[in-house]
């Protein structure tokens, strides 16, 4: 079969900002739809969607942040967990703003180097405007995208879209009814896109 005749792989992609594990998804994601005939599904969710509640988030981040901490130096990427009370809401909001720009990928990537290296808080509009800045989104944009509630619907349309097809956690990517989960499936997810023959030659 000609690569003219290859339907891509639709992959829907649920992130949340503020997980940690998708700060190291976020080095690696990408690379796939270079790799294979790909398509990807962008999901962001808003608040605590996707991630563990309040109270089991407080009993969970000592642990987490080692965990995350280990891999992370396993990458040679830093890792400088922002302040406690960040949200990731409009950065999610405008990511979806930056995909119409054609600017997903960057936009994720300075997001998450911002949080997850500089240990900067990516609620603040002004760390938003920076990122835009750096990757060519406008600042106007970025303020008119803080304001389009459509696109904080969205985040939640999403999230309710994710809980019907068994999605509990991020970073979850979803190939039709195949489900992986987690920063550390995503060679799992691979060798699925392999074994449909959608490696590009």
């Amino acid at each position: 079969m000609t690569s003219s005749h290859i339907v891509p792989a639709e992959i829907n992609i649920y992130f949340n900002f503020r997980s940690p594990y998708c700060y190291l998804a976020s080095k690696k994601l990408f690379s796939i739809f270079e790799e294979y005939h790909a398509k990807l599904i962008w999901k962001p969710f808003s608040g605590w969607s996707g991630r563990s509640a309040p109270e089991r988030a407080k009993i969970k981040i000592p642990m987490v942040r080692q965990d995350v901490n280990r891999q992370a130096r396993a990458m040679g990427i830093p890792f400088t967990p922002p302040p406690i009370d960040t949200d990731p809401t409009l950065a999610g909001a405008i990511s979806l703003i930056a995909e119409q720009e054609g600017l997903l990928e960057p936009f994720v990537l300075e997001v998450m180097r911002k949080e997850w290296a500089e240990g900067r808080n990516i609620g603040d509009i002004d760390v938003l405007i920076e990122v835009g800045e750096e990757i060519g989104l406008g600042r106007g944009v970025i303020k008119r995208g803080a304001q389009n509630q459509a696109l904080f619907n969205q985040m939640n349309v999403n999230w309710e879209e994710a809980q019907l097809k068994g999605v509990f956690g991020v970073p979850t990517f979803v190939v039709n009814d195949q489900i992986f989960w987690g920063n550390d499936r995503i060679n799992s997810l691979r060798e699925h896109l392999h074994e449909l023959r959608l490696l590009k030659l």
